[in-house]
């Protein structure tokens, strides 16, 4: 711990020596609020933080399924409104295309009206007000997302394949901690979902976005 000390305090004093003069109290408080984030992973300032989420998104527009999804994030929490991690979950899908599909194939592809797609994602929270009281948070989601098995996804008048597709996924809520110390506590908020997708509509190709709208409950410690 102490060998690490010393080397920030050499990078620092390397750095300061090699700013301009006349910039030299500028250049000092850049390096000096860099050299404390660093700091501060590499002293283990930053804390270790968990999450689990449950979300219900159903359908807009022309294009529309609906998503139940539990998911886990895990990371650290790099300051007290600022948490960065990596998560994967499980979403079931459930489209409105109708009876018109009912597992019947389409240009000889099996084609079915429920799925299951697994999300692979990056996850950043920000929070507004202290850990220990009710506060403000925001949560963006950014990765892609899979759909499970060798059928297809009926879509509106055609289907989605097993491609891998982007996903963003914001939240917007409010935190309500659960512990004394603010480490543990509940979140529950407004939750808008983009996924694009290789739509085809009998035997032609174009992309297009399923937008969703919902709630997200979930549980951090």
């Amino acid at each position: 711990m102490v060998m690490k000390k010393i080397y920030l305090s050499l990078f620092i004093a390397l750095i300061g020596m090699l700013s301009p003069v006349q910039s030299k109290a500028q250049y000092y408080n850049i390096v000096n609020q860099a050299a404390n984030m660093l700091q501060t992973a590499v002293i283990g300032g930053m804390s270790y933080k968990g999450y689990v989420d449950a979300s219900y998104v159903g359908g807009l527009g022309t294009l529309q399924a609906d998503f139940i999804g539990v998911s886990t994030t895990q990371g650290f929490q790099y300051a007290n409104w600022l948490f960065m991690g990596a998560g994967l979950g499980v979403d079931l899908v459930y489209s409105k295309a109708g009876s018109q599909y009912n597992g019947t194939p389409i240009g000889n592809r099996g084609v079915t009206t429920s799925g299951v797609m697994i999300p692979l994602f990056t996850d950043f929270r920000f929070k507004f007000g202290k850990p220990t009281s009710t506060s403000l948070v925001i949560d963006v989601k950014a990765g892609g997302s899979f759909l499970i098995g060798k059928n297809y996804l009926a879509i509106e008048n055609g289907y989605i394949n097993g491609s891998e597709y982007f996903l963003l996924k914001p939240t917007i809520g409010i935190r309500v901690p659960v512990s004394s110390n603010g480490k543990r506590a509940m979140n529950i908020g407004l939750t808008y979902q983009l996924l694009t997708c290789n739509y085809w509509w009998y035997n032609n190709s174009n992309s297009g976005t399923l937008n969703s709208l919902g709630a997200t409950v979930s549980y951090e410690w």
